[in-house]
């Protein structure tokens, strides 16, 4: 696997959130090559401090078409901003980040991509030379998690085998959403290009109209009946991140059972920004964490770092023993 390219759809809302994401990432993430923030054009002032280095921030309007276009700030639904065209009904940010991650990951130099929302926070280091395996990119999937009574996955599973023209879903269906999420671009293309074969449309303008999707269940089902590309890629159930999804705000006790309770493998977590979980109580509980690791492995480091003066003399001591 070559090296990997980060990818982030932002915005103001979530600017607190994506400064935690990136800190974390200068600090535990190695083996990528860039990290692309995608932004609102009106908001790229918000984000300019964020430029430079390995991070690039990218306007939105480079990754949408032109006849898709935003509505004034006050005309708003749930707090959600919504983007309008004479080809489908109006569709909320939720779903135009949706389509900016499959633009982004289809243009960008890098082969692999690593899809991360805002409200991801690394805590342990994470080399993603270290996920290459034969040269496949992972597949995140939950097999058999998705049953007809969870209406909203559910609608994501149909519609994306309506997208791909694949035939209809059998109930439970497998779930390839996560926070941690790599895309492979030749795939990428492949699928938006399926997408258009299928509907006769813009890919994006076929998004629009079929709403309820889900791109990572897009990308997982298209994957997943394509024997070529599968080929490219290997099956994963183990999550690297701890995903919160409630809508209540986690306390400081949660949050920190949440963090103790991390598999080895798990290198960040996420509590879903509509929780409202307030990011400095998640900044306080991620450094009760690092301080804690830091006091378990003091010791052994002092000792490491002593080895040297007492060694000898005990090598020494055994040889004349046994001598």
């Amino acid at each position: 696997m070559s090296a990997v390219g980060l990818i982030t759809p932002t915005y103001s809302h979530d600017l607190e959130r994506c400064a935690l994401l990136c800190e974390s990432v200068d600090r535990y993430v190695t083996s990528f090559a860039r990290q692309y923030l995608i932004v609102p054009d009106e908001e790229l002032p918000l984000f300019a401090d964020f430029n430079g280095g390995r991070r690039i921030v990218v306007p939105l309007s480079d990754l949408l078409p032109a006849w898709l276009r935003l509505l004034p700030r006050f005309i708003r639904r749930s707090n959600r901003r919504y983007w309008w065209s004479l080809r489908a009904k109006p569709v909320s940010g939720w779903y135009v980040q949706q389509f900016a991650k499959i633009a982004m990951a289809s243009i960008v130099p890098e082969t692999v991509s690593c899809v991360l929302d805002s409200d991801v926070v690394f805590f342990r280091p994470f080399d993603l030379s270290a996920i290459e395996e034969g040269n496949l990119t992972p597949l995140f999937i939950r097999p058999r998690d998705v049953a007809t009574e969870a209406q909203e996955h559910a609608a994501w599973v149909r519609s994306s085998h309506r997208l791909l023209g694949l035939d209809q879903p059998a109930f439970p269906a497998d779930d390839f959403i996560g926070h941690i999420i790599f895309w492979n671009q030749r795939t990428v293309r492949a699928m938006t290009a399926r997408i258009e074969n299928v509907t006769g449309r813009d890919w994006i303008e076929a998004l629009c109209r079929a709403h309820g999707i889900s791109e990572y269940m897009l990308y997982g089902y298209f994957v997943r009946n394509m024997p070529g590309l599968l080929r490219d890629h290997r099956y994963t159930t183990e999550s690297l991140c701890l995903s919160y999804w409630g809508s209540d705000a986690l306390d400081e006790a949660a949050l920190e059972r949440m963090l103790r309770s991390a598999a080895e493998d798990c290198v960040a977590i996420s509590a879903q920004s509509f929780s409202n979980t307030p990011v400095p109580r998640i900044r306080a509980a991620l450094h009760r964490l690092q301080t804690v690791t830091e006091a378990r492995t003091a010791p052994l480091a002092s000792a490491t770092a002593a080895a040297p003066a007492w060694q000898p003399e005990v090598t020494q001591a055994i040889s004349a023993s046994t001598s």
